[in-house]
């Protein structure tokens, strides 16, 4: 059993325990790739937990890029927010339909914005109703709270920073996609990608740091898994995937483990495997 932290991970008794707190604000994150035909608005409406309201990663983003759901203008951002009820002084807890999936973008967004008091539940909806605790279809009571934003830039990177980074390797590189994509044995979800990883980066599945129960494993093991794969843990960390959503559950597990420094590579595989200019390495890392 994981410990409840509020400000990376909390478990479905802990969210239930605090569910009347006045000052909690429950987001629905759920969000899937291309190739998953599920909506997650229409499963929002149609059962969430209560109280919760719904985070959609495509609307707040950046819609100036032609990158998808890449980081949001500050102004946008606090706007959505801010008519989602929530504001300085909640304790934010976000949650996904898959388990552990799209939630730790969410979560990372706020830390982006220099939100602390944010959490993923652990293992998300699917544990929740698993374990017959309540959900509805009833609209939260929406009343307008206001946010400040101090963004920590060193957060997020860009191309030039990531090709940067893996020519002179002073940060490790750590690619959360399925090991096939990564040695780019496998295509990619979006067309026109081509196949293969960052040179120099290194590879930790997302998957491999959850449960069955999709609920994260213990620090200790995370740590062990990161060392495994490679990753030099003295060095800061850029995490990648194919478009910026599961990266953030890799900083969320360094997050567990005490590992602070660590950015995401907003535009990913999407724009990696799209740049012309850019190497691409296959095979193991």
């Amino acid at each position: 059993m994981s410990q409840d932290d509020p400000k990376t991970l909390v478990s479905t008794a802990w969210l239930n325990a605090n569910l009347k707190d006045p000052d909690l604000r429950i987001l629905d994150a759920s969000w899937y790739l291309p190739t998953d035909p599920r909506d997650p608005k229409a499963e929002y409406d149609a059962a969430h937990i209560p109280g919760a309201r719904f985070f959609d990663i495509e609307e707040i983003s950046d819609h100036r890029s032609n990158l998808p759901h890449m980081v949001p203008p500050v102004e946008k951002f606090l706007s959505r927010i801010r008519a989602l009820g929530v504001g300085d002084g909640h304790q934010i807890v976000v949650y996904d339909g898959a388990g552990l999936f799209s939630a730790a973008r969410v979560w990372w967004l706020f830390k982006l914005m220099g939100h602390d008091d944010i959490a993923v539940l652990d293992g998300g909806l699917p544990k929740w109703t698993s374990e017959g605790r309540p959900v509805t279809d009833e609209p939260p009571v929406i009343r307008d709270r206001h946010m400040f934003a101090r963004t920590r830039d060193e957060m997020v990177k860009d191309v030039t920073e990531v090709s940067r980074a893996s020519k002179l390797m002073d940060h490790v590189i750590i690619d959360a996609r399925a090991a096939d994509r990564f040695k780019g044995e496998a295509a990619e979800p979006r067309p026109g990608m081509r196949a293969g990883h960052i040179p120099n980066s290194r590879n930790v599945p997302f998957t491999t740091l959850l449960n069955a129960d999709k609920t994260m494993k213990d620090p200790a093991e995370l740590k062990a898994i990161f060392e495994a794969a490679g990753v030099d843990l003295s060095k800061p960390a850029i995490t990648s995937c194919g478009s910026g959503v599961t990266a953030a559950v890799l900083c969320l597990a360094m997050e567990r483990f005490g590992k602070t420094d660590h950015a995401l590579y907003d535009g990913s595989w999407t724009e990696w495997g799209a740049f012309p200019t850019v190497p691409i390495a296959t095979g193991e890392a």
